[in-house]
């Protein structure tokens, strides 16, 4: 691995790498959103490359599938694929639960509906994304643009009434413009600090009339694999209530470090 890269680019590089060892060949694959997912779609596009393995990605995100394309990564929409044997995505906030937060890459509400539609989701990610409760990473909310003041609004009335520490609400932007998602919606970020009830929170949120999705991503992830900046790699998995350790042996000429552009 080369000297130059962060500690934490090498934790979520040997996550990266660790994971795409459950892909097989044949599987259809939901691929994520950011800096992580983007390690993994690098070293997915490696397997390829090397191994000749046969797979087929349906991405969360339009640059998702712009670097798939670019490193030789099969891709298809989810409508063509219709079902998915497996997404692999990153967290920013995850527990011990496997309960998680995304949306950092305001990529969230399709990356709810490709792990939805997978038999498995494994996350991958480095040890500092770990909490002993979700909230300290602002929780995303898709809403739509129309009447957004009054969605934001409705938001701040109801987070009165849960269990979460502080309640500011604010519209995500994209310099002096509101960011727009991929599919042309606001996001606002919940600045919650603690989120005592997760699942409470979830529901409620999305009864809310303008809210498209959130970010909280209940009984959804199976298998979370920490990443760490000497080559450890730790594998969580929900299900089987199992806790594996292991270790990623790398060339320092490994093809995806190759024109790093992430």
């Amino acid at each position: 691995m080369p000297a130059d890269l962060s500690p934490i680019d090498k934790a979520k590089f040997v996550a990266a790498k660790r994971a795409v060892e459950f892909v097989e060949d044949g599987m259809k694959l939901g691929l994520g959103t950011g800096s992580t997912a983007a390690w993994m779609v690098r070293c997915l596009a490696e397997r390829i490359k090397e191994e000749g393995l046969r797979v087929v990605g349906v991405p969360t995100s339009t640059r998702t599938a712009e670097l798939a394309r670019q490193l030789g990564v099969p891709v298809t929409s989810l409508d063509d694929a219709k079902w998915l044997d497996l997404t692999i995505d990153g967290a920013d906030e995850f527990d011990a639960n496997l309960a998680l937060i995304k949306g950092g890459g305001a990529a969230l509400l399709q990356e709810k509906i490709v792990a939805t539609a997978s038999d498995q989701m494994i996350v991958i990610t480095d040890a500092a994304k770990e909490v002993a409760q979700l909230g300290a990473f602002p929780l995303p909310v898709e809403i739509i643009p129309f009447g957004w003041q009054t969605t934001k609004a409705l938001i701040e009335e109801m987070l009165v009434g849960v269990d979460v520490l502080d309640r500011d609400v604010t519209l995500r932007m994209n310099g002096d413009k509101p960011l727009l998602t991929d599919e042309a919606n606001y996001i606002v970020d919940l600045h919650l600090k603690r989120i005592g009830n997760p699942r409470q929170l979830s529901l409620v949120l999305n009864q809310i009339p303008g809210v498209v999705e959130n970010g909280l991503f209940i009984d959804i992830c199976d298998i979370v694999i920490i990443g760490y900046g000497d080559g450890r790699v730790q594998v969580r998995d929900i299900n089987a209530g199992t806790q594996t350790d292991d270790r990623i042996h790398f060339a320092p000429t490994d093809n995806i470090f190759a024109d790093l552009g992430d």
